[in-house]
């Protein structure tokens, strides 16, 4: 086979897209601009490391299935630590959002980039939803009773039943995660590809 013949071959040009769209040395920069130092560029980072340990603490809790965790002292303390690194993990994504929406994140063609970060925060509150009416309690079958009137009013219940625990547990440990994980994977990219927004005083790059 010819180079020409190779060079036209969909994995090819695949690979020379995505080497010119995010060069190795983009994608995995040693140094950021000074900007990045700010308080408020960490916060996308710490979203990031609790997801991390809310994805490590829920697969060691599906480990022995979704009621251990009430009668073990193992189970009560993973299941302590995944709730807390949810806490952080919402608590620094909303940080991250309203700092992003107040510096205009969307600037110099990062509309995309918004939007996914955008659509993984509704993401994950649906997760974090699911979550809770699969702890297999009083609680959880209060929230699920409490909530599933105004999901059947929308219409939503013939598919998203809040009362079903099988269902609301596999949301929660599968489709939900691979979502999420999906989402900000594709927004850290977008990130790499566009770089980090800069400051509104720094207007060199605004218009890039």
């Amino acid at each position: 086979m010819s180079n020409a013949q190779i060079e036209r071959q969909w994995t090819s040009r695949l690979r020379h897209r995505v080497v010119e769209k995010l060069p190795p040395d983009r994608l995995l920069p040693d140094t950021q601009p000074a900007y990045v130092a700010s308080w408020i560029y960490v916060f996308g980072v710490t979203t990031m490391a609790a997801l991390g340990i809310v994805i490590l603490t829920g697969v060691i809790l599906a480990l022995d299935g979704p009621q251990w965790w009430h009668s073990s002292s193992l189970g009560h303390f993973v299941n302590s630590m995944h709730l807390w690194s949810v806490e952080i993990f919402f608590f620094a994504m909303v940080v991250h959002l309203w700092g992003k929406f107040s510096m205009a994140a969307w600037r110099g063609g990062r509309s995309l980039t918004w939007v996914t970060g955008a659509v993984t925060f509704l993401a994950s509150i649906l997760a974090g939803f699911t979550g809770y009416v699969s702890q297999t309690n009083f609680d959880s079958q209060w929230i699920a009773t409490q909530a599933k009137d105004g999901i059947n009013s929308t219409g939503g219940g013939a598919f998203f039943n809040v009362l079903n625990l099988g269902q609301m547990l596999m949301w929660h440990i599968v489709l939900l995660p691979l979502a999420a994980l999906a989402l900000t994977g594709l927004h850290v990219i977008m990130v790499r590809v566009k770089g980090v927004v800069p400051p509104f005083e720094d207007n060199a790059e605004v218009s890039a």
